[in-house]
């Protein structure tokens, strides 16, 4: 039976996309880009900001139409949104068979089956549940990289986010599993580990009582096939000595951190209900660049959160300024129905956020570009990730990049390179984001 597998949101959300495409694929399921070829239409919705809401919803109405006109027989919607709306989502879009919530995708061949069965059904389980499948995932993201997801949920209930309520509590997945996991990846043949959670830096609290990353990370350096190991959403307030040191010590560790701190004004962040100020901010930054000197710091702001006043806004410039992220992403702020923030007063302009959020960007390529004409010279390991069609031109990322968010290396050369491989490369030129190389034999 064909499938249509269409997953959206974050990097979480496609491990459970993989781990769901991985069951189908033990029942047969034929994978299809064609939603006209589609018997059966899996949808993996995300619903962070309204932004990604309404990209789901669309995506929805879409598929619905095949479901309605074309030959599909099921269409299923999982994720965020099915875990948020899912008495509206049937309501509203008969064409809908199935909604499954954010910790039941590990019931998705039985939601399938009983789509095709006719009639429409609501599977939930305990928005505390941690499913753990024993099956291979099924990796999206070409096979030399791949996202291992050490947690699920959140406790930090930051005032503008609904995550907690869609994914539950900070919940840990035990360390012999991950291990166990990227083992079978490292077989497959990624080369590249990038441990993502909704924050990796609690990792192991509820179950060994302590934070237990550098734990993790010492075992996970020690897999034979896996080069480089990459750490994302690491809360300031959460990195200690510990860490710092295992980042040190262990080379297959990045020397990059992603760091989300969203603010750097202390009202601002006290009403956004995160846990450090800016002096601890900067202490952190600091100690970070004294520590490992080399490291690429990467974090995410929020503009226009209810109540920032200009003095606020450019004080948050002045910090970026000052800070000089090497890599650095910024998000309106999306009034979330459900969250404390949604009913604070003084919403900011849609008008306002943008000028605010186009102000930051246009700062941070400015920093970028200088920061980026300092690797000019330098001699750096590159993982080659394609190459430039009907062009003598490969594609990679230096430590300092993360996959699709980041920046890229592109490198002249008629020698044949290989997706996966790690080359040295002499770096060029540069411009805001993107470097050029030279290969060094």
């Amino acid at each position: 039976m064909n499938l249509l597998f269409i997953s959206l949101g974050c990097d979480k959300n496609r491990v459970d996309s993989e781990v769901m495409l991985g069951l189908l694929a033990q029942k047969g399921y034929q994978l299809v880009d064609d939603e006209q070829e589609a018997d059966v239409i899996v949808i993996n919705t995300c619903c962070f900001i309204h932004d990604a809401m309404e990209e789901s919803i669309q995506t929805i109405l879409e598929m619905a139409q095949y479901r309605k006109e074309g030959r599909a027989k099921a269409l299923v919607v999982t994720g965020c949104l099915a875990q948020r709306y899912q008495e509206e989502i049937l309501r509203e879009i008969p064409e809908v068979d199935m909604v499954l919530g954010t910790t039941a995708y590990d019931q998705i061949v039985d939601a399938i089956e009983e789509a095709l069965q006719g009639g429409q059904e609501v599977r939930l389980k305990d928005v505390d549940a941690l499913p753990l499948v024993e099956d291979e995932r099924i990796v999206t993201t070409g096979g030399h990289y791949a996202y291992l997801k050490i947690a699920e949920g959140c406790d930090k209930h930051c005032t503008y986010c609904i995550i907690p309520s869609l994914r539950g509590g900070y919940r840990s997945v035990p360390i012999e599993r991950l291990v166990k996991e990227a083992e079978t990846l490292a077989g497959e043949g990624v080369r590249e580990l990038i441990l993502v959670a909704q924050e990796t830096t609690l990792y192991g609290v509820d179950l060994y009582g302590k934070k237990s990353l550098p734990d993790l990370l010492r075992k996970l350096c020690q897999i034979d096939g896996i080069r480089w190991i990459r750490l994302l959403y690491c809360y300031p307030e959460e990195i200690g000595g510990d860490l710092i040191q295992v980042m040190k010590e262990e080379e297959k560790i990045c020397h990059y951190l992603d760091l989300p701190i969203q603010h750097a004004n202390d009202d601002i962040l006290k009403r956004m209900g995160r846990r450090t100020t800016k002096a601890e901010l900067t202490g952190l930054i600091r100690k970070l660049k004294e520590e490992i000197p080399d490291i690429a710091l990467r974090t995410t702001l929020i503009t226009g959160f209810p109540g920032e006043s200009e003095a606020q806004h450019e004080e948050l410039m002045a910090f970026v300024d000052e800070m000089e992220f090497d890599r650095l992403g910024v998000f309106t702020y999306s009034q979330e129905e459900g969250t404390p923030a949604a009913k604070m007063p003084d919403q900011i302009p849609e008008e306002v956020k943008e000028e605010r959020g186009d102000a930051l960007m246009e700062l941070q390529s400015e920093v970028s570009q200088d920061l980026s004409q300092d690797m000019v010279g330098k001699v750096m390991d590159v993982f080659i990730e394609g190459k430039v069609a009907d062009e003598d031109t490969y594609v990679g990322r230096t430590y300092r990049d993360a996959p699709d968010v980041d920046g890229l290396i592109f490198i002249d050369t008629p020698e044949e390179l290989i997706t996966g491989d790690f080359v040295k490369v002499k770096v060029t030129g540069a411009s805001e984001y993107d470097l050029i190389g030279e290969l060094i034999s």
